[in-house]
Formats: structure tokens, sequence, C-alpha cells
């Protein structure tokens, strides 16, 4: 090629895999290898096929070695017969060099067989080889409500054989150690986790020397989630550019440490002024605008807090937001101590407040739903436990509806149940977030009853 011929760069694009949505190459199934390799078996033989009858036929090897084999078919069976036949035709040299010609059917019967680890589970459905123990040591289970979706939509407990609530976390019980294993490693790519694994004899067979163990896989998630404030130590802060020390958790936070408060302790504040004091920028990809905002406590109008907020390009006068009460909150967290003359604010606003307006829709259905795991659910907590859960799951569902990076990741579906009204219509004209129908899914549900063609009916 001449030194001074001009060549156009190439750039390589990429495309979100349909299924399970990462990065990949372009190709015509719109799949990355791991989906279509869980879609298709290029092993797989099918029935009728040269590799199904080339492999009959070399079980019958032994008595083939006497006779010169012709020809051989498929003689056709009713496919739920679990039947297999196949003509043979031979030859054979038989009295002075006569050659005989004969065709006789073999039948092959289809059983099913199950693996050891399988066979055991279905003697005792109980009896599970490992464990995994998933823990996060806070007050709320909105963490475990988004990874309970994530793991739906990734079938990654599809092998599980029990799933259990616990306090503070979810047991997942599998029949073998690397069903296990692989689970653990999706939630290393999903959340910030750290981990521990332990094993314990349960038989030892001296004859052959094999050992039964049980494993257990302890997964604890970083404390902190989505709107906690946190208070950086000082290493942690001049790793991050000086960033903080105080500032709001927007996505996981993979440090270990404690929030300095959580989304439960955020108040409600009336806003009565917005001065815009910067452009937009984005972050994260997200976009924020800083404004300096007038705000008070719904509850007590008592006294006016001047705040400066990054929420500048949602908030205007009129509306509500949530936000941290740092005036008359008492405040004991070592890493906060450790700053010298640090100006604290008054407040330190979250997100939009949209509690007022929702509370005309209290009760009606979503035109959208969520699937949940098949979990064995711990009724001992009582009906305060119960009610908490559901107010908690009510707020993880309302984060969903106002942040589209959230359930970018999740399947949500439309629900069947929801009839909108002309009332409903013309009183929801309000600006309350809510997912649009092009990101829903069709809740498709097969049923065992239906075979053939009553399957294919609209």
């Amino acid at each position: 090629m001449a030194a001074n011929m001009f060549v156009v760069p190439q750039t390589k694009g990429t495309v979100l895999c349909f299924k399970c949505g990462i990065l990949m190459a372009p190709n015509p199934a719109n799949m990355c290898v791991t989906c279509l390799r869980s879609e298709v078996d290029i092993t797989e033989a099918q029935l009728e096929s040269k590799e199904l009858l080339t492999y009959c036929v070399k079980r019958l090897e032994t008595d083939l070695k006497k006779v010169r084999l012709v020809n051989a078919e498929f003689i056709w069976t009713e496919p739920h017969s679990k039947r297999i036949k196949v003509k043979l035709k031979v030859q054979k040299e038989v009295l002075n060099g006569a050659i005989l010609e004969q065709s006789y059917v073999v039948e092959y019967v289809l059983q099913d067989h199950m693996c050891e680890s399988c066979t055991r589970f279905q003697a005792n459905p109980d009896q599970w080889v490992a464990s995994v123990q998933l823990r996060q040591r806070v007050s709320h289970r909105r963490t475990f409500f988004y990874l309970e979706q994530l793991i739906l939509k990734h079938d990654a407990a599809v092998h599980a054989i029990k799933i259990k609530q616990m306090d503070q976390g979810i047991d997942f019980f599998f029949a073998n150690k690397s069903h296990a294993s692989k689970f653990v490693e999706f939630l290393d790519k999903v959340a910030p986790t750290k981990r521990r694994e332990s094993k314990q004899l349960v038989s030892h067979d001296p004859k052959n020397d094999s050992y039964n163990y049980k494993y257990t896989f302890s997964v604890e998630i970083s404390p902190i989630f989505r709107e906690d404030l946190i208070c950086l130590p000082p290493r942690v802060a001049v790793s991050l550019g000086n960033l903080g020390p105080l500032v709001i958790c927007t996505k996981y936070w993979r440090y270990s440490f404690k929030s300095l408060l959580g989304s439960r302790q955020l108040v409600e504040y009336d806003v009565f002024n917005v001065e815009v004091v910067s452009p937009e920028f984005n972050v994260g990809g997200s976009k924020y605008v800083m404004a300096d905002v007038e705000v008070a406590r719904v509850t007590d109008y008592g006294k006016l807090f001047y705040v400066r907020t990054h929420l500048g390009h949602i908030l205007k006068p009129r509306d509500r937001a949530l936000g941290y009460d740092l005036y008359g909150a008492n405040n004991n967290d070592n890493e906060l101590d450790k700053y010298q003359n640090l100006v604290i604010p008054e407040v330190i606003l979250t997100k939009k407040s949209y509690e007022e307006k929702r509370q005309k829709k209290r009760g009606k259905p979503r035109p959208w739903k969520l699937k949940s795991l098949d979990m064995e659910l711990d009724e001992s907590k009582g009906r305060g436990y119960e009610e908490k859960m559901n107010s908690e799951y009510e707020e993880f569902l309302r984060d969903l509806e106002e942040n589209p990076e959230l359930r970018f990741n999740l399947s949500l579906y439309c629900n069947k149940d929801y009839q909108p009204s002309e009332m409903a219509s013309v009183s929801d004209g309000d600006d309350v977030p809510s997912v649009p129908l092009e990101e829903l899914l069709a809740d498709l549900e097969l049923s065992e009853e239906e075979d053939g063609d009553d399957s294919m009916k609209d």
C-alpha cells in the first residue's frame, strides 16, 4: 500500500442485547452469545435426523459385525409414544456364495433419567447442598425489591430449589454448589457486595474416601442505598477530588461505611421561591441545575430555610420537596467529627415530592405491575411488620415511576386488571410521574392444560 494513500478509519458499533441488555457487537439474532446459547442448542439431535439415525445404528454395532448393513431408515411413530423404530436392511453370504438379504425392525424406548443431584432432590426436596445468605444491614428492604426484579429478568435463581425471606435478607437454596457459585457471581455484577464461603461436613465414606459437604455463601450488600446522606471519611473525600464531605447517594455505593441519614428520615418541605444560579449540567447521565430556594417544613412554618440545591430544573414555587433536616437533627457520627470548622447546611433537598398529588390516586390500581419470586415468607413477624413491608414496597414502586434510570434494567408488565375511566383521565392531568405504556411488556401466562391448537388461540 502506498505510504501517501488515504485510509478511512473504521469504527465498530455496539448494540444492546434485546434479552439481557448488555453491550455487544451487532449480529442477525440481536442477542449476546450467552443468551443465544440459552435459546438454541446446536448439539441437540432432532427426531428422524441423520445424527439420530447414526446414533441408533451405532448402538447395534456388536450385532452388525457378522452382517453387512445395506440400508437404514426411520419408521413413523407417534411423537408422544417415546418409541423410535428403525428399519434395517442387511446382507450376508450363506451357502455356496449365495447372498441373502433380509429386513427387520429395531424398536428403541426413550427413558427419562435425572442426574444424581436431581434424584436426591426428588427424594427429599429440602436436601440442599449449597445456600446463599444474602444480607443488607439496614432498616428497610428496598434494595431487595430491586434485586428481586433483576433476578427475575435474568432468571438468575432458576436453579434455586427454595427461596426463603429472612430478617434483613433472603436465603437461596441450591441442589449443587456450581449453581450457587454462579448465582453469587451474578450478585457481584449487579450490586456492591462482599462475600465469605464456608462448608460443613455432612457424611464421609471411608471405603471410597468420599466426602459430602454443605456449602454456605454469606453475601453482604453495602449498607448504603439511593438517596442516603453520606459523610465521606477524609481519606475517601480526598481520593474523590475533595468531594463533599456531605453527599447524596444517587446509585449503589461500594464503600462499606454507614450512611449519616437514610430515606426514612426524609422531611417534606414547601417551596416558596426558586432562583436558578447555574446552567444545566450532566452527572452520571442525569441532568441537574443549581438553584437557591426558600423552603419551610410542611408541619412548621415558624422558620424559613434558604438552601442551595441541585434540583433547580424540576422545582418551582408552590411545589413540595423531600430533604434531610440537619437543623433539627442530632448527628453523632465519627466521620463528621473528624472535620473541623465544617459548615453544615440546615437542609439538604433530595427530590421533588408528589405525596399531596398521589393522595388523589390512593387505592387505585396502576396500569403496570411487577412479578415476584416464589418465596417462602416469614409470617411470624405479625401484622405490623406486614404493613411496614407494604409501605416500603409502595415507596419502591413510586421510585420506579419517578426514576426512568432505575427501571431501565427491569421488566415491567401490563396490568390486565387496570381499567382506565373517563373521570380518571380528566382528573389525572397533573405532573405526577408515571411509566410510559411503550416501556411495558405483555404478561404472557401459559397454562399446562392448553396444548396443540388451543394454545395458539387469541
